[in-house]
């Protein structure tokens, strides 16, 4: 598809790298100011998550739609340890590194549709929309 981004995820420079390329995807497809800080945010959120955890993953962005509905899809994947305990992950707070627990519940929240799928020792994919209003 001629809109899809793929970018390799592995440091902090590429973090920044996906949260641009998303949003100017988003802003090209029509969310408004606001949508788009709070997509760009999620992005930031789970890439980081690829960083921490994972060391490397890549994340894809492309456009989606749903009848007359338009929007963004974003798919983070690794194949890092994967996360044991997906729904305490989900909880605001919960946290194996002292970080805030935010990332995960946090980028549920600011997204329209949110699916996480895991298995131990074999990585992470999450697949979030965001629909433009």
């Amino acid at each position: 598809m001629e809109d899809e981004i793929r970018i390799t995820i592995q440091s902090d420079g590429d973090v920044l790298n996906a949260r641009q390329q998303g949003r100017a995807l988003a802003a090209r497809l029509g969310f408004s100011n606001v949508d788009l800080t709070l997509i760009s945010t999620a992005i930031s959120e789970i890439s980081r998550n690829i960083v921490s955890y994972a060391r490397r993953g890549e994340m894809v962005f492309k456009p989606a739609q749903r009848g007359p509905k338009k929007g963004i899809v974003v798919i983070a994947c690794d194949q890092g340890p994967g996360i044991p305990d997906l729904d305490m992950a989900m909880q605001d707070g919960y946290s194996t590194s002292g970080s805030l627990g935010l990332g995960l519940p946090g980028a549920r929240r600011l997204m329209d549709d949110f699916e996480i799928v895991s298995t131990a020792g074999k990585g992470t994919c999450v697949t979030m929309k965001k629909w433009v209003r």
